[in-house]
């Protein structure tokens, strides 16, 4: 049994354990190892091995607090991914880059050193493919950097497209008409966009058609100039649907295209364009093809255990 203790100024140990002493439960959860406070003083006590790491990853927290740096309780995980890898440098420059401030100047970050790459690879290259599981940041991320993008002036237009398929429902069978039928659908892409640029700014331009939200199916015969597209839940399209949707790309454009490939919701005997362009695309250079997975998941903790149990499911 080892025992480090560390002297923390009591605001920021305050900050450091969150509401309930959330997050340092879950810290103890992570290292296996017991955390106290008193009279300024933090505690740690357990293995050897389990107590360097506590302590590297509490003090990773307490430089992010003293730099006015926010953090949730779901990236300490995240954060406790890349220390236990050794990846503190990387932690600390992913922590370090914002991707975009919104409106309201909430800062917009790469949690894990996925997503970072992730990031990375859409600022480089003219097609992206981001593929994995739900709460990794695809849509959010992508959705920021082409707000971005609009706002430096390297495109005149955002489009965000999705298939029109989801859970075994079809748009003949919903009620209401096409806008109405379609909102649904692209619900995470219009509350994206609204908390990035403000409610009022994003009307406005979708208005002036300066975002385009629009089901898939309308992209066709297009030819996509100085724009910005991102392709949602690209997962349900089928192979025809993806070789049109890619054939889009015009001048001084980009895409991003983004899905699951363990939540595909076509029919059995329809082959999935997603993995599709993945085997046929591969080495296509400026096309880059990012994975992510259960560790880029920066929703709730539960989420990540949902996804891996799933994957274990699905192995077996």
């Amino acid at each position: 049994m080892t025992e480090e203790k560390l002297k923390i100024e009591d605001n920021i140990m305050s900050e450091l354990f969150g509401s309930l002493d959330e997050n340092i439960r879950l810290i103890e959860k992570l290292t296996c190892v017991k955390v106290s406070a008193l009279s300024g003083n933090l505690t740690i006590k357990g293995e050897e091995e389990n107590v360097l790491l506590s302590r590297s990853l509490i003090e990773f927290l307490i430089i992010q607090i003293r730099d006015k740096k926010s953090f949730k309780k779901e990236n300490i995980t995240a954060y406790f991914d890349m220390i236990k890898s050794k990846q503190q440098e990387e932690a600390q420059k992913i922590s370090d880059e914002v991707v975009l401030v919104t409106r309201s100047g909430k800062q917009i970050k790469s949690i894990t050193l996925g997503q970072a790459h992730y990031v990375s690879a859409i600022k480089k290259n003219k097609i992206v493919f981001g593929i994995g599981p739900a709460g990794t940041g695809k849509t959010y991320l992508s959705t920021a950097l082409a707000v971005l993008a609009l706002k430096k002036g390297e495109v005149q237009k955002i489009i965000l497209t999705r298939p029109a398929i989801e859970a075994g429902e079809q748009l003949g069978f919903l009620p209401g008409d096409l806008s109405e039928k379609v909102d649904p659908y692209l619900r995470p892409l219009f509350d994206a966009l609204s908390e990035m640029l403000g409610s009022e700014n994003y009307t406005r331009l979708i208005e002036k058609q300066v975002i385009e939200i629009a089901p898939l199916a309308f992209m066709r015969g297009r030819t996509l100039k100085d724009s910005f597209i991102i392709l949602d839940e690209a997962q349900n399209t089928t192979c025809e649907q993806m070789k049109m949707f890619l054939t889009r790309l015009g001048e001084n454009s980009r895409m991003v295209i983004n899905g699951d490939i363990t939540q595909i919701d076509l029919s059995p005997k329809v082959k999935s364009g997603l993995k599709d362009a993945m085997e046929i695309l591969k080495d296509i250079e400026d096309i880059k093809i990012c994975h992510l997975n259960e560790k880029d998941i920066v929703r709730h903790e539960l989420v990540r255990k949902i996804v891996e149990a799933y994957s274990k499911v699905s192995r077996e």
